[in-house]
């Protein structure tokens, strides 16, 4: 009996231990499958294009479209799990799609911090942050999950890292002599595309005006200084303040425009873009907008400022989604870009997707084609296209990046 009961026990024992094995690597594999799946998930109901036919492109309006510089202020493709280098069925850009696009420059603006909540109206600073969840999810460094300015580094990396890898097919733009390069490599024949570093509002500074001078050394060359909520820098159109540049917002300001930084606006106050206007001289865009006078919302900043911004020989980027051009079909993109050109002059005028920003897109970036056919079907013309649809960044990088005119 005393051998019976010692066997039972022992059996009992190594079936315990049986179960907490399978449990642990069933928690394992699980933990394994959420991880390998989340990321997908998560941008597939983010990142949308919305559902349609396949477009027609006039061969008239193909060909036009294959002889730009085609370029774009604006992406947030850094965030997401995806290798840019090669075609996804998920999001809206990666290299193989910006080839078919014939996109030459692309600026890749990186977020670090957004609100719980996120809207247009209002959004609290102190707010739960989103992107630390999402740097856990899609297995960032460990360093970037408590550190704005790892993040900005990190997705810095992710680009640099694609530049070596595939060194014939990209590269990013850090001075007037690259863009040079970049343009007769496009005339040799060679459909290379480059990529622009910016952030997405300066909460990567993280109130240390040093950090200016990091993110420029890791190839930031333009930078956005306020997201959804107000920063150390100053308010933000959708925060609580409604206020103007801070003492460090100046003093940041400053230091930009000391390196040749070009200082994007997007999603500032309007007391902050009236601040920047009044520091003087200096490179200034809005990244992704629309005009306030064609599309009344609470995303965009009045036309009065956007004048301002044009008389400081800005660059305003038109935006593909509702809230920025409230008709977020190629034509009424086109719509919103001919009010631009009304309002501030053809020279000003760019194009600023938001691609892989979270928003719901009409196209890709491989399907840009439809807004040169549109543009042609609304009568624009051709010089009026080339400078809307690149020629007008190209210009404006090649003026003001270190060792360009504007320098």
């Amino acid at each position: 009996m005393t051998i019976l009961l010692h066997w039972v026990k022992s059996f009992g024992m190594l079936t315990m231990r049986k179960v907490l094995v399978i449990t642990l690597l069933t928690l394992v594999l699980l933990t394994g499958l959420f991880l390998a799946l989340a990321p997908g998930i998560l941008e597939n109901s983010m990142n949308r294009v919305r559902p349609h036919a396949a477009y027609v492109i006039p061969k008239e309006a193909q060909a036009l479209h294959d002889s730009l510089v085609v370029a774009d202020l604006h992406a947030d493709s850094t965030l997401w799990y995806r290798d840019l280098a090669r075609r996804s069925d998920r999001g809206h850009v990666d290299l193989p799609r910006l080839r078919e696009g014939n996109v030459a420059i692309q600026v890749f603006t990186v977020v670090t911090k957004t609100p719980a909540g996120q809207n247009y109206e209002q959004n609290a600073a102190a707010a739960r942050d989103n992107i630390t969840a999402l740097a856990l999810v899609q297995r960032w460094p460990v360093a970037t999950w408590d550190s704005l300015s790892e993040r900005a580094l990190y997705q810095a990396r992710r680009l640099q890292a694609l530049e070596q890898q595939l060194p014939e097919q990209f590269f990013l733009l850090r001075n007037a002599e690259d863009v040079r390069t970049l343009l007769q490599r496009r005339i040799d024949g060679e459909p290379v595309i480059a990529g622009v570093l910016g952030t997405e509002g300066s909460h990567a500074l993280a109130g240390e005006l040093d950090n200016v001078q990091t993110l420029f050394d890791a190839g930031y060359r333009v930078m956005g200084l306020q997201h959804f909520f107000d920063n150390e820098l100053g308010g933000s159109l959708h925060g609580q303040s409604g206020a103007g540049l801070t003492a460090f917002g100046r003093e940041a300001l400053a230091r930009m425009r000391e390196l040749g930084i070009i200082v994007d606006l997007a999603h500032s106050s309007e007391a902050v873009v009236v601040d920047v206007l009044a520091a003087g001289p200096g490179p200034l865009i809005v990244s992704h907008t629309g005009f306030k006078g064609h599309c009344d919302t609470p995303r965009n900043i009045s036309d009065d400022l956007m004048w301002g911004i044009a008389q400081m020989g800005g660059l305003i980027g038109v935006g593909y989604w509702d809230a920025a051009v409230c008709d977020p079909s190629p034509a009424g993109i086109v719509r919103a870009i001919r009010y631009g050109i009304d309002l501030v002059g053809v020279e000003h005028v760019a194009l600023g997707s938001d691609f892989d920003g979270a928003i719901e897109a009409p196209f890709d970036t491989s399907e840009l084609a439809v807004l040169t056919a549109e543009m042609l079907r609304q009568g624009f013309e051709e010089e009026e296209i080339r400078r809307v649809m690149g020629g007008n960044v190209a210009r404006f990088l090649h003026h003001y990046l270190p060792g360009g005119a504007g320098d």
